[in-house]
């Protein structure tokens, strides 16, 4: 099979992952414009290859193996952050904490939630990221989604969000996004965003291969408002190890690669730790993670009382 010009075979995936795991993707391009964009999803669909985007990686988890398929990280014109007026547009591969900052600076609020959020505003409009009180869909104006036919505008209301989630079908990518944010003093946002990375630095692993938030805060009643987090720490995870991969010491919702994790030690790290949250709680935890390839993830979604026994 030929690929267009510019498409790489067999390209490591380990490193575009925070966690630092995972195999090569069978093919892997950095389209930098929506044509360019278009162009290789409408190859991939007339060829029948699986289609996936890395942004960031944070939330990421690359199957051992390796993804058969076209693995892609938008760059160029997809990933810059302007400002007009009140609009602040960012291409679907631009950092959501870089865009926050951009924000501060041109003096304009409602997007200072992003700047704890280690995605792309792609894959924050994919997941519907919130985060410290903030709601992206508040502040959404519009999204460019780019398929294998060409790019369509979408409306938040036509995105079909819900927690941590959004209609976005597999073969979709988001080009272009435009949030349109409120004015504000520059020194003021810049003092919020200031306040809410000490807060994450203080609560959260940094300087390390970490796989990020690992499972979304359960709105079970019997959670009692705890966090996911605090779940995990009470029910005797934080610093808990399966090979390479462990629960972090400072906290127990965020799982460290020591050096030799595999996905496969992530995975069961975090299938043990949704057992003891259930075994203590009866509290199910929902992971909050991103497959790509033939990961085996069965044990993060089956009944854990199932695959406990």
């Amino acid at each position: 099979m030929s690929a267009p010009p510019g498409v790489l075979r067999d390209h490591p995936l380990e490193r575009l992952t925070t966690v630092r795991t995972g195999g090569p993707a069978d093919w892997f391009a950095r389209p930098d414009s929506e044509e360019r964009l278009v162009e290789l999803l409408a190859w991939a669909g007339s060829e029948g290859v699986a289609v996936g985007v890395v942004g960031s990686g944070s939330n990421l988890l690359v199957a051992d193996a390796g993804f058969r398929g076209l693995a892609m990280k938008l760059d160029g014109a997809l990933a810059t952050i302007e400002a007009e007026g009140r609009r602040l547009l960012c291409g679907g591969g631009a950092r959501l904490p870089q865009a926050a900052a951009r924000a501060a600076r041109e003096g304009l609020t409602g997007l200072e939630f992003g700047v704890n959020i280690p995605g792309t505003v792609g894959g924050a409009v994919k997941m519907n990221a919130n985060a410290y009180g903030g709601d992206l869909s508040r502040v959404l104006e519009w999204v460019d989604v780019a398929g294998p036919e060409g790019t369509e505008r979408r409306e938040p209301a036509d995105l079909g969000f819900s927690y941590r989630s959004s209609n976005l079908r597999a073969g979709e990518v988001v080009a272009r996004a435009s949030f349109v944010l409120a004015p504000a003093d520059p020194s003021e946002v810049k003092a919020t965003l200031a306040g809410m990375r000490a807060a994450r630095r203080e609560a959260q692993p940094s300087g390390i291969k970490t796989f990020g938030s690992t499972f979304k805060n359960p709105e079970d009643p019997r959670a009692e408002g705890r966090s996911a987090g605090v779940l995990l720490d009470e029910a005797g995870c934080r610093g808990l190890a399966v090979g390479g991969a462990r629960f972090s010491e400072k906290h127990a919702n965020f799982v460290e690669n020591t050096g030799t994790a595999t996905t496969a030690d992530v995975v069961a790290l975090m299938a043990e730790g949704r057992r003891r949250v259930h075994r203590r709680f009866g509290v199910t935890l929902e992971p909050e993670v991103q497959l790509l390839g033939e990961v085996d993830a069965s044990a993060l979604w089956d009944d854990p009382d199932v695959s406990a026994s």
